[in-house]
């Protein structure tokens, strides 16, 4: 089932791969080729003078996402957003500031670059020749970060929310919001389909995040992987991780393998051939009473 569910939202994620859609006005939705080449999604959000994009992508990416920035408005990219610190989302960061841009993310997530490199960079520049062709000894961190959430950019035409709700895909989760166009980007904190990467996470916690989410009016709801949708897709995420813990403690407590687990049908969407190590993961969580996140090394 399992297989079978990823290979049909692959083919589906494959089709809307590198598909800029609008929206809402001046805000666009780039969906990234995650099956081919790992691209994570990209929001870009025209203010009065300038953009601002979600997620700085790997170089790669980032460098398709400048390209159809550049094609849905002819205003400067005056900062890009990293949601958190893997790859995927910042290792695109000096393209971006090599451009003119000011990356700008949660402090946590310059706390987690601290934390993993140079250790991940240099081991993905061995095997992803667009991280080595950047030639540089690690991620470049964001340029500027904030504390206080939400941390607000407001020029008179657009509010643009930048909020921190706690550890649930990793340590340094930022979620942009605009409340009036009621969009709400969710890097992976919310992915739409079965991309759930949980080597940084805090599992147990993930459906509180959530949940704090969901207490804005959301409309729109633009994941870090898979297609746009609505306000399901954080119930969608939020239901997947409820019913991972609960799957999680009866193996606890029956002693149950992880590849013997299986979740309901409900959360078919979710289902990938990760599933075991993430059950695996949830299960360590609960004996070791610490976050995923804690246990893995850099």
């Amino acid at each position: 089932m399992a297989l079978l569910v990823s290979a049909f939202f692959a083919t589906r994620s494959e089709a809307q791969a590198n598909s800029v859609k609008e929206i809402a006005p001046g805000v666009w939705f780039r969906q990234g080729d995650i099956e081919r080449y790992g691209h994570c999604n990209n929001t870009i959000i025209e203010m009065k003078d300038y953009l601002i994009v979600v997620d700085a992508n790997w170089p790669s990416g980032a460098r398709l996402a400048m390209e159809d920035a550049r094609k849905v408005s002819k205003k400067p990219v005056k900062y890009v957003f990293d949601t958190h610190h893997h790859g995927d989302h910042s290792y695109g960061n000096a393209v971006w500031t090599q451009a003119g841009a000011i990356t700008l993310a949660y402090i946590g997530v310059a706390e987690e670059m601290k934390r993993v490199e140079p250790g991940r960079w240099q081991a993905m520049a061995k095997t992803q020749k667009d991280v080595a062709a950047m030639n540089q000894p690690s991620v470049e961190p964001p340029m500027e970060t904030f504390q206080k959430s939400p941390h607000v950019i407001s020029d008179g035409t657009r509010r643009v929310e930048f909020h921190h709700f706690g550890w649930a895909h990793t340590r340094g989760d930022g979620w942009v919001y605009l409340p009036k166009e009621q969009v709400l980007c969710s890097g992976d904190a919310a992915a739409n389909g079965p991309w759930n990467y949980i080597a940084d996470a805090n599992i147990g916690n993930w459906p509180k995040v959530i949940e704090a989410a969901q207490k804005l009016k959301v409309k729109h709801v633009l994941p870090g992987h898979g297609p746009a949708g609505g306000p399901e897709v954080l119930s969608g995420q939020k239901e997947f991780f409820v019913e991972l813990w609960k799957a999680a403690e009866a193996a606890v407590r029956n002693g149950t393998k992880p590849e013997d687990v299986t979740l309901p049908e409900s959360v078919k969407l979710y289902l990938s051939p990760s599933l075991k190590g993430q059950v695996k993961a949830a299960m360590a969580e609960i004996t070791e009473k610490k976050p995923t996140g804690e246990m893995t090394q850099q």
